[in-house]
């Protein structure tokens, strides 16, 4: 059985809509995946951020995003925040965000 996806606030689903055409249509292809396999989906797609926070990883030649994400029951993604990446390393900010809006998902189920 599929899982489903949802966005945290319309404007995380504007974000990602505003990257680049060669990044978003990458990102299309890793939820298809995401959809499919759930917690299975690993390297180089998705990676584990610690605490039950995942990133996915889309790439294009003309950059790359993060969209950071989290399951809850019912089988149900939660993208809770997304941005195109600038550095090596994911901001912390951007992780802090990420973290703070899971907290809340997850106590209001």
């Amino acid at each position: 059985m599929a899982y489903s996806l949802h966005y945290f606030h319309a404007k995380v689903q504007a974000a990602i809509e505003a990257w680049p055409v060669d990044v978003l249509a990458d990102y299309a292809r890793l939820v298809e995946l995401l959809v499919e396999y759930g917690p299975d989906l690993r390297l180089p797609h998705s990676r584990a951020m610690g605490g039950g926070l995942f990133e996915l990883r889309p790439r294009g030649r003309s950059g790359t995003g993060r969209a950071l994400y989290c399951f809850l029951t019912g089988r149900r993604v939660i993208v809770l925040h997304a941005f195109v990446k600038k550095t090596q390393k994911t901001p912390d900010q951007d992780l802090k965000k990420a973290r703070e809006r899971m907290k809340e998902v997850t106590q209001n189920g």
